[in-house]
């Protein structure tokens, strides 16, 4: 009896949304080449990271390796882009790596998928209203910082920021009203949003390299001793390390690595223009790895320049630009990149508010979260709940958390997100007949209609008669494919665990943790093995990621490589948040749930798991 109230309940986890097309998706849009959606992609990447973090992570973590830091972050990016790629043209017109995961691979997915993004996007924006913050607290000579720290330091407990930062809540909530009020995102003023930003980036870099100096590449104790003693700034002097490109040893480069991460977020936005991609087999993966790329040089030229402007230990953190040509004695030039800076951030803080009441209220409309969140206004169309508590969370955040703190948070959620859609690819594609792409070009109808398609039965083998080795996937290869495929995930994650954690001893030759590392690869080889001889669904897709299933998991160990990387502290929160969202699913959403409540869905819509 159990092992049927069993398997009901996985049943229940594994239940898919139906295939459906919306009023809004049949709207006629205005096609999309490849170079707007790269001019998309770039608009929706390049924020807060390359402004505010390059100088906290140039001074404490990493120093001027920071570029290597900027490529591994990038490199990790484009493994998860393709996968992204394939995932996002299965259901192209679905706009939402949330659908992606409910259409394909179930409740439970998608609502782990969705919870983490809306802390991603939430995160988002308080770091980039506290990046405001402390660009234009700098701009005005750090009155507001000494006077709020002078008041509240004493009473903030350590794992928060040293003052609640007031400008911060009182700019998102402002916006939030905006949104509220039924403001809508405009194109005009992203463009120029996008060109100020794009000229800021150009000044520094071409300013930077005219200025800048070799030596602070191969900075010695020597010098740090003379700056000590000769400097004047105001600004005490950030730790040495050990000196030269790599100050702080290639736990530093990683660590940056994974904070690093948080300014490659946004092209994955792309996916969610494909519908409007007249060859988005083609043009989204071009336009995401071109994103990338473009991201990359950017962020790697505007941090190689800080770094070369200034030593790494005289950056000041909160306002690296500013203060390095200042540094370089190009006082007025500060003010005009400030003011660039701020102008910029602005718009980005007012970007990143839009996405985040659109996945609370799909979540609310399919009944995984309370169905108040997707009440909206009538004369607006604004979803009111789900716009204000994402405000009022975002807002939270900007108060009472470290830009760095923010940044961690994004990260680790986000690397979270990218893996798990690593994941997915790796098991559709070992699943029977699941190219959705080709359902939507039969769907004439705009109402809801349940995904229902033939699939033949597997015919068994008559008596004394051998079965062919099939060349399509069977039941039974779905269930060994989505088994090896979730296996491999947590073997992943355990050496990831055992790398970041004892990398001195495992590759010292420690007994016990060399052993433990050389058994989980022993494992991930031999479970990669079998996965490799299930047989792959031929249908075509507009997308294929190439090498499975090595690619997939490459993606998958070097984001939770990554996330492995963060503190602690982090990972308290990042806990406490999935938490509450496991309360808010089991206790509520896998009870309210549309798809539980539709009992007539074909077997078809189920994926094939191992049996209980």
């Amino acid at each position: 009896m159990w092992c049927q109230d069993l398997h009901q309940f996985s049943q229940k986890l594994v239940r898919r949304r139906p295939l459906e097309r919306s009023e809004d998706s049949e709207s006629p849009t205005a096609p999309l080449n490849t170079l707007k959606l790269v001019a998309f992609g770039v608009a929706s990447t390049l924020g807060a990271g390359v402004y505010i973090l390059v100088g906290e992570v140039a001074m404490f973590i990493a120093g001027p390796a920071i570029v290597i830091s900027f490529l591994l972050a990038a490199v990790s990016s484009v493994l998860s882009g393709l996968c992204y790629a394939e995932f996002g043209t299965r259901v192209s017109w679905t706009g939402s790596v949330y659908l992606y995961s409910y259409i394909s691979m179930g409740e439970l997915w998608a609502f782990v998928t969705a919870w983490n993004l809306i802390l991603s996007y939430v995160v988002v924006t308080g770091s980039v209203a506290r990046a405001w913050s402390i660009a234009f607290d700098s701009l005005i000579g750090n009155h507001i910082f000494q006077a709020l720290e002078g008041t509240f330091s004493p009473y903030m407990p350590y794992y928060l920021a040293k003052y609640p930062d007031f400008v911060a809540l009182s700019l998102v909530l402002l916006l939030t009203g905006v949104l509220v009020l039924g403001a809508r995102e405009s194109v005009l003023v992203g463009k120029i949003s996008t060109g100020i930003n794009l000229l800021v980036l150009s000044f520094i870099i071409v300013s930077g390299f005219i200025k800048g100096d070799p030596h602070n590449w191969k900075l010695t104790e020597q010098d740090y001793t003379l700056n000590t003693s000769a400097s004047s700034d105001i600004y005490s002097l950030g730790p040495l390390g050990s000196g030269g490109f790599v100050p702080f040893n290639y736990d530093g480069i990683l660590h940056g690595a994974a904070l690093c991460f948080y300014s490659f977020v946004g092209f994955d936005d792309i996916v969610t223009k494909g519908e409007e991609a007249p060859n988005p087999h083609r043009s989204i993966l071009i336009s995401i790895m071109t994103t990338v790329f473009i991201c990359f040089l950017a962020y790697f030229s505007v941090s190689a320049t800080l770094t070369l402007m200034v030593p790494y230990y005289q950056i000041q953190p909160d306002s690296p630009f500013p203060q390095a040509f200042l540094h370089v004695g190009w006082g007025p030039a500060r003010y005009v990149v400030a003011v660039g800076i701020l102008c910029f951030l602005l718009y980005r803080l007012q970007s990143s508010l839009f996405p985040v009441p659109q996945v609370i209220q799909e979540m609310a409309e399919d009944g995984l979260l309370f169905r108040g969140l997707a009440r909206t206004h009538a004369r607006t169309k604004t979803p009111i709940m789900a716009t204000v508590s994402s405000g009022i969370l975002a807002g939270i955040m900007a108060l009472l958390f470290e830009f760095s703190n923010l940044v961690d948070l994004m990260s680790i959620g986000h690397l979270l997100v990218y893996s798990l859609v690593a994941f997915f690819v790796l098991v559709l594609r070992y699943q029977p007949d699941w190219n959705l792409s080709k359902n939507e070009k039969t769907e004439d109808k705009i109402q809801m209609k349940p995904l229902v398609k033939e699939i033949p039965l597997e015919s068994e083998p008559e008596a004394g008669t051998s079965k062919p080795i099939s060349t399509t996937p069977t039941q039974k290869s779905a269930q060994i494919g989505y088994g090896c495929a979730f296996l491999l995930g947590l073997l992943l994650t355990l050496l990831s665990l055992v790398l970041a954690q004892w990398p001195s001893q495992v590759f010292s030759g420690d007994p016990g943790l060399t052993t433990v590392a050389v058994l989980l690869l022993l494992l991930i080889t031999g479970v990669t093995a079998i996965i490799w001889r299930q047989p792959q669904d031929p249908s075509p897709l507009p997308f294929r990621v190439p090498a499975l299933p090595v690619l997939p998991l490459v993606s998958i160990f070097v984001n939770v490589y990554l996330m492995m990387q963060t503190t602690s502290g982090t990972w308290a929160l990042f806990g406490l948040w999935n938490a509450i969202g496991f309360l808010i699913y089991f206790g509520y959403g896998i009870r309210h749930s549309l798809a539980g409540n539709n009992h007539h869905q074909s077997p078809a819509t189920s994926l094939h798991l191992p049996d209980s």
